[in-house]
């Protein structure tokens, strides 16, 4: 059978949706949520408990510590693997989460341009002294095309631009390939008209559980120093009220914002690919349809 990919926005209820999907095809579950890689955060990427998985095993979770930054290169390596052990079991691979470019780095054909420490490290060091605002406008010169395609705000993702420019003299948007299936895969896309209020809901439930408390441990292992993880939603507000610069109030307020705003962009990257199908996850026959997509 193919791949089965379970995208879409956050707190639309692509975990549950896969857990049904895996015992009714004798599936496995290939994670493709960048935070939930993090060893440590829980709470606040919303992954499922040891017992929630309900038996289904689980791949390339709580791969990196807080202070690795995030490789979409190596995830590829990792849950391609994970994929094709699934496979060579005789059971089917079902691809998680709502990192859009996480997920097409295990669907297609997607060859990562390289990196040069050295360039990185000027890069960043010009972000952390003087804000993305600089960074954007140079891209904006250099490759006006990527830089639409880019939140002037994101300065990881700037950076990383500008980098590949530099090493290869091609605009950024050279080096993103047009899609070509790399496996046989069936995308299924989760949503749902309430989905900012499960949002606030949800946030409510990760500070009353203890997120508040789970930063603080992941700070004593160097959340802070982590370029990937100290950004992540939830631990960036939470380590600004552990800091003094923002009340429990604000951080919460912040997370939920923040996250519906992640919702947006989710649904923006998502909608526009044709060949995934859409489910509204409060239909009652929510698993049934989605086991008809998956054939």
């Amino acid at each position: 059978m193919s791949v089965i990919a379970v995208v879409g926005p956050t707190a639309a209820g692509k975990s549950a949706l896969s857990i049904a999907l895996a015992h009714a095809l004798g599936g496995e579950v290939v994670n493709a949520d960048s935070m939930q890689l993090y060893r440590g955060m829980d709470i606040g990427t919303a992954k499922l408990t040891p017992a929630e998985r309900e038996d289904v095993p689980h791949h390339v979770l709580d791969i990196w510590a807080v202070t690795e930054p995030a490789s979409v290169a190596a995830y590829q390596r990792l849950a391609r693997a994970a994929v094709d052990g699934i496979r060579a079991r005789g059971r089917v691979p079902i691809v998680v989460g709502g990192s859009g470019l996480y997920v097409r780095a295990v669907l297609e054909e997607f060859e990562f341009p390289g990196t040069d420490a050295a360039v990185r490290a000027r890069l960043e060091d010009d972000l952390s002294a003087n804000g993305p605002a600089s960074l954007y406008e140079r891209l904006r010169a250099a490759d006006p095309a990527a830089a639409t395609k880019i939140l002037p705000s994101n300065g990881r993702r700037i950076v990383r631009a500008l980098e590949v420019i530099e090493l290869t003299g091609a605009p950024f948007t050279a080096s993103l390939p047009d899609p070509k299936p790399y496996y046989d895969a069936i995308q299924i896309g989760v949503d749902r008209p309430d989905v900012a209020v499960r949002v606030e809901t949800r946030v409510d439930q990760m500070f009353a559980d203890g997120l508040v408390e789970e930063t603080a441990a992941l700070a004593e292992q160097g959340l802070r120093d982590g370029r990937t993880a100290s950004r992540a939603l939830g631990y960036q507000q939470v380590l600004a009220y552990l800091d003094g610069a923002a009340t429990r109030d604000e951080a919460r307020d912040e997370t939920v914002r923040a996250t519906r705003r992640f919702v947006r962009r989710q649904r923006t990257w998502f909608r526009r690919d044709p060949r995934i199908g859409w489910l509204d996850a409060t239909r009652p026959d929510l698993v049934a349809a989605a086991l008809a997509l998956a054939g």
